[in-house]
């Protein structure tokens, strides 16, 4: 008998594929367009977004029987608010050019509607355990996504991985041929980044034929 229940596993498992917040739901596209030209910056705000709403789902599920519904929506922001004033603290001590880099962006993840509709969907309804696994399989789903799109955007678009040189210069063209790689300055526009999430979807949909929308 494994260690979770089939229910259990599925919290995780199902975000990473057929019901991604981002490729299925279309959710937190905003930050997948602005931070994701590195790959550094992309794999950072996968875990900031993985504390965030794995620590908010238990803390949510803890509270949600004496959460007034009236202001429910006030103490689910006063939590996220304060897991994030966190992280930004522990960027900011600990890798203080990153945090520059991503600046406003980690602030943002307040206001991430993937988090805020965990909370809202889930938490306020389920115990912790299964409320913390549905948190981390969410975020695991939303930073795989990230993390895919700031690999192919940094190593096309500045020919590097987490700063390393993988692609070799250009050499000078020798008639009709140059040997090398000529880094493709589109791929660090905002607007790539909805072609790889597009070039995603449409390699989900093919491999599940079930999540294409019928019109």
């Amino acid at each position: 008998m494994g260690i979770l229940s089939k229910k259990d596993a599925a919290l995780i498992l199902d975000p990473l594929a057929d019901n991604n917040p981002i490729t299925i739901q279309v959710l937190g596209i905003c930050s997948a367009l602005a931070i994701t030209a590195e790959l550094e910056a992309s794999i950072v705000m996968a875990v900031s977004v993985l504390f965030v709403m794995g620590m908010g789902n238990v803390v949510i599920s803890l509270m949600r029987n004496i959460i007034p519904s009236k202001i429910r929506i006030i103490v689910q922001l006063v939590v996220v608010a304060t897991l994030v004033i966190v992280v930004d603290q522990v960027l900011k001590a600990f890798a203080y050019e990153l945090s520059k880099t991503l600046s406003v962006f980690v602030g943002l993840i307040i206001t991430n509607c993937i988090i805020m509709g965990r909370f809202e969907a889930f938490a306020l309804a389920n115990g912790p355990k299964r409320s913390f696994l549905d948190g981390i399989g969410n975020a695991a789903g939303y930073g795989f996504i990230l993390v895919v799109i700031g690999f192919f955007r940094e190593l096309l678009g500045s020919g590097t991985l987490l700063g390393i040189k993988v692609l070799g210069d250009p050499i000078e063209k020798t008639g009709l041929y140059a040997i090398g790689y000529e880094n493709n300055g589109f791929m660090l526009l905002s607007p790539m980044a909805l072609i790889v999430v597009g070039l995603i979807i449409w390699v989900q949909r093919s491999r599940n034929p079930a999540l294409i929308e019928e019109n």
